[in-house]
């Protein structure tokens, strides 16, 4: 076969083209960091880098709601750290009251302490985080209880907080109260990695309603104005008997106090456990998404030494391409004819 000057002009302007083409990959790979630039170019690393992304975005969400997590239980750890001094302190009034030789009136001024405490109670529960009341249930933009006057007795009274800013009354019949209340009660979740989630709030249920160790159940709101009409000299229904209220202030009352404190304790051992695991999910969380990182690097980034050589050694291809071709392709009369 005879090898004609166009075919070797025709062979070299491919070959320079492949040449050239070589080049440009390796100046893009090297401008832009990436070995992928295009899904063409590896479909397999393409695909592998597009989930890698989307779990690493998907762990920085999961890393936000645990930070949100640790935040809202370190809020409500304080929170409660305040209560139970309250109710530590409405204890040690108690006992003094209970002391026989105390007059009505030494009574009547713990008494007034307490009305003070139990809106003291009332604010605590009350606590706003990141615009949303932590003890509120999933009914966060109202706050859960509230504390105001009797209209008999003019002792402060505990009571849950509806959205018009009524009393709810626990014992109603009305749908709507009685949903109000659900929300109060219920627990928010929160997920802090694929497929686990956890409740992280303690409710105004979990600290007013419960049972004590003993069997006992409570409620602090009923028990906070049995206490303040015994100091009145009054049982529980108001009537005057100073001799049992003494003996309730003594007995029910005090040993209620104490069961309130008991179960805030336990609540608060379950906050503790809780800020405990969030500490322990971010730390994984952290782990995870550096480990992510450093495949993603391996998958789409590019080996900098590595591809500086390639270039260089690209560049000398070309380069003697060129020399080669001029030494091959000599000139003849007719090219400068034309």
């Amino acid at each position: 076969m005879r090898v004609t000057n166009k075919m070797l002009s025709t062979n070299f302007l491919r070959d320079m083209s492949n040449n050239l083409g070589n080049l440009r990959e390796l100046q893009q790979q090297m401008t832009s960091g990436k070995e992928i630039r295009r899904p063409s170019d590896n479909p397999f690393k393409v695909a592998r880098a597009m989930q890698l992304h989307s779990s690493i975005n998907a762990n920085k969400q999961y890393n936000e709601n645990i930070s949100d997590t640790i935040n809202w239980l370190d809020t409500t750890d304080t929170a409660l750290g305040q209560a139970g001094n309250v109710l530590q302190r409405v204890r040690e009034l108690l006992i003094s009251a209970g002391n026989a030789s105390y007059s009505e009136n030494e009574r009547r001024a713990i008494k007034d302490e307490i009305n003070e405490k139990v809106g003291e109670i009332a604010q605590i529960l009350n606590t706003n985080f990141d615009g949303k009341y932590i003890f509120g249930g999933t009914r966060g933009t109202t706050k859960p209880v509230d504390a105001g006057p009797d209209v008999n007795t003019n002792n402060t009274r505990l009571f849950y907080n509806s959205r018009g800013g009524s009393e709810l009354d626990i014992n109603s019949a009305d749908v709507s109260v009685q949903n109000e209340l659900s929300m109060i009660r219920s627990k928010m979740s929160v997920e802090i990695s694929q497929g686990v989630s956890m409740d992280y709030n303690v409710t105004a249920a979990d600290v007013i309603e419960f049972t004590s160790e003993d069997g006992t159940v409570y409620n602090l709101m009923e028990l906070l104005t049995n206490i303040t009409n015994h100091l009145d000299g009054k049982d529980n229904d108001g009537n005057p008997d100073p001799a049992k209220a003494l003996e309730q202030i003594n007995g029910s009352d005090l040993k209620g106090i104490t069961d309130t404190i008991n179960n805030l304790l336990k609540i608060r051992s379950e906050v503790g456990a809780k800020q405990n695991r969030m500490d322990s999910a971010k730390l994984r969380n952290e782990e995870e998404t550096y480990n992510m990182k450093e495949i993603l690097s391996e998958t789409e980034d590019i080996d900098i030494t590595e591809k500086t050589m390639e270039y260089a050694t690209m560049q000398v291809v070309y380069m003697a391409s060129l020399q080669t071709s001029a030494k091959v392709l000599q000139p003849t009369l007719m090219d400068y004819l034309r």
